[in-house]
Order: structure tokens, then sequence, then C-alpha cells
């Protein structure tokens, strides 16, 4: 008797499947998201969101504008000084597509009012300057328009801890951030987010020629596929055995492991057995 032939193929650390979604399925269901947590839960029906010219915080104004109406979602260009031309030109893409609420708020004078007391100020240290500017612009408009604030990161940005703490992460809702970067730009295309926003390179926008990839040392592609068999608990040597670089592999974990602080609430000091989202949580808590 012949023993049946096994057609399991090699591990292929380069292959992109283990990022494919499907697109129009996750559009749907974010879009029933949204409209659960901030109608039905909150009775709110109005959102607020930072639009930066990339392609998350475009695709969350695609969204919002399909879960709220165009007319109910309100964005925000909020540049610094050094903020470049295309970052504006690129939102203003958005705001015509879908006919959104928008408008520019400087925060050049809130930022160079704090800086211009110190005496240097280093781009990482301006960059959460301008991050918390731009959050007590959405959280004060929010209050104003009695909308809800809507956040933009993504799951790459936030295991690397590529934002700034309280700040990019400060939105109570956030429909990206189970959607590695790669992913996203797959939403993107599926939404219609206008090509220039979707092909230009991932950058903050604080330096000239700054990217988000140049300053991780590895493109998002790679990394999101090692981030991918990471978090379901593969140890640095099982990814090496896989295939993947060990270089690679080392700065992921690095980063990763780095910035578990960022991912939690403050740490509270227990002194009672009802201490807030440590010992007492209410059933919608859990």
């Amino acid at each position: 008797m012949a023993l049946p032939v096994s057609h399991e193929t090699a591990f292929d650390p380069l292959s992109d499947s283990c990022l494919t979604i499907n697109a129009p399925l996750v559009a749907g269901w974010l879009v029933s998201f949204l409209q659960d947590e901030v109608i039905r839960r909150r009775g709110i029906r109005k959102a607020v969101l930072g639009l930066s010219g990339g392609v998350d915080s475009a695709v969350v104004a695609y969204l919002c504008a399909r879960a709220f109406g165009p007319e109910n979602v309100h964005v925000f260009r909020m540049p610094y000084k050094i903020s470049s031309q295309e970052s504006l030109d690129h939102a203003q893409l958005v705001v015509d597509d879908l006919g959104i609420q928008d408008r520019t708020i400087e925060i050049t004078g809130m930022v160079d009012g704090y800086i211009s007391a110190e005496q240097e100020i280093s781009p990482a240290r301006l960059g959460n300057v301008c991050a918390r500017s731009r959050m007590i612009v959405i959280f004060d408009q929010s209050a104003k328009l009695n909308a809800l604030p809507i956040g933009t990161g993504n799951k790459s940005e936030r295991l690397f801890g590529y934002y700034t703490w309280h700040a990019d992460d400060s939105p109570p809702i956030n429909p990206l951030g189970d959607l590695f970067k790669t992913q996203v730009w797959q939403l993107a295309r599926e939404l219609g987010v206008p090509r220039a926003i979707v092909d230009k390179p991932a950058s903050a926008d604080l330096i000239k020629g700054q990217t988000d990839e140049g300053d991780f040392g590895i493109t998002y592609l790679k990394a999101d596929r090692i981030l991918h068999y990471l978090i379901q608990g593969y140890s640095k040597t099982k990814l090496m055995e896989l295939g993947f670089e060990q270089a690679d592999v080392e700065l992921v974990c690095r980063k990763v492991d780095g910035t578990h602080w960022k991912r939690r609430m403050p740490t509270v000091a227990m002194l009672s057995s009802t201490a807030i989202g440590e010992y007492y949580l209410r059933p919608v808590d859990y």
C-alpha cells in the first residue's frame, strides 16, 4: 500500500500571503464598527480627526464618511511652519473627493510659544510637542462640535512605538489599530484613496526627506511579515530558522520589546481591591 504523498510547500519568508486581507469585507466591518462605537454606544453622530495628507488619516476619513455621512465628518489640517505643502495638498485631495468638512489650524504659534523658551530642541522632542499640540486642537474641536475624536494609528506603528504617547494614541476610537501598515495600503486602494497618497513613502513630515522606513531601518513590508509571526508567539530563533534575516528579526524584536510601556495605561499603585482598571472592572470593561 503506497503511503500518501505530502504536498506541503516550504515556508517562504518573502510571501505576503499572511498579510493579505479581504479589503471589501474589512471596509464594511470597520464602517459598522464606527457606527456601533460612536452612534449606538456613545450617542454621538459626528467625528473629528486630524488629516495629515498621509494614507492612515486618509483611510480613516473615507471610513468615517461612509459611517457618518460627509456632512458629519470634520477634519483638521494642523501644519507646523516646516510642514510640507505636499501634505496640505494631499489632504485637500481627500476633502475634495469626499466632500467632508475641513479646516486648517496652524499650530506654529502654539509650538513656538513653548519651544522659544528652550535652549535647543531635538527633532524628536519637536515632533512630540507638535503631536501633543495637535491633540489639544482635536479634543477642543470635538467639544465644540459635539463630535468624537477618531484615531488613525496602525498596528505596525503601535508595535514599534512609533507615535507620541498620549497624543496620536489619545482618541477613544481607532479603526486601524489592528491593521498592519501594508494592510492599510490594501484597504486604501479598496476605498479609492488617491494614488498620490497611497503610493508615496510614509513620513512624519518633520524633516525634509525623512521617511518612516528610514527611521526604522527596515521596510514596512519586511517588518510586517516578521511582526505577523512574532506576535503569534514565534521566538527569534524560530523566525530565523524559517528564513528571516537575523538583523531584521533582531531589529523588529528590539523595537517591540522596548516599547511595551507605550501600549499600556498608566501604572497605578494598587492600595485596595477597587483600583480602577486593575481590580475593579464593570462588565463592559471585560
